[in-house]
């Protein structure tokens, strides 16, 4: 029978699994506790870096639905649950990672869809959330005006030509 603060343990796992955005895994081999407060702080507001035993938080894993990791369970490792912006986050480790290279980027999954390392700097390579909704409403508005200057430009054109068209009746009717 499982111990209860194993028991615990996992329950409270599995609930950061179901309550995140994402989750990257790492191995933290050869890094200190102030390295790891420092790797904490660069996460952001809406991420947390829990140091991890791998059984307890692969079982945890598989009872939130997420047995995509299950590979990557091996050595000292600790889990980054995102419950905001995940770019933030993924920016925030690889970041470190390029300080610190002790602390290696493993893997994650992201809204159930597994992420290798790789994967992972590519999300932090992306622009924040913000920064990308800010650009398409940009472009979104830009097009409304070229459309607006279209819209405007087709009865300026008809009461030009119109216009063009009276003058030219009006000259040869007075010059007959």
């Amino acid at each position: 029978m499982a111990r209860p603060d194993k028991a615990a343990a996992v329950a409270e796992l599995t609930d950061q699994f179901r309550s995140s955005n994402a989750a990257v895994l790492t191995e933290y081999r050869g890094l200190t506790v102030a390295q790891l407060k420092t790797l904490r702080r660069s996460l952001g507001e809406n991420a947390t870096y829990a140091v991890v035993k791998n059984t307890l938080t692969k079982i945890a894993a598989n009872e939130a639905g997420i047995n995509l990791l299950d590979d990557l369970f091996a050595g000292p490792s600790a889990v980054a649950f995102v419950t905001g912006d995940p770019v933030e986050a993924a920016k925030g480790l690889r970041d470190f990672a390029k300080d610190n290279p002790a602390l290696v980027i493993k893997g994650g999954v992201l809204d159930g869809k597994a992420l290798s390392a790789d994967e992972i700097k590519k999300l932090a390579d992306l622009e924040s959330r913000e920064v990308l909704l800010a650009k398409l409403a940009g472009a979104m508005k830009g097009k409304q005006s070229q459309a607006a200057a279209l819209f405007q430009a087709l009865p300026s054109k008809f009461v030009r030509t119109a216009d063009a068209l009276r003058a030219k009746k009006a000259e040869q009717g007075g010059a007959e």
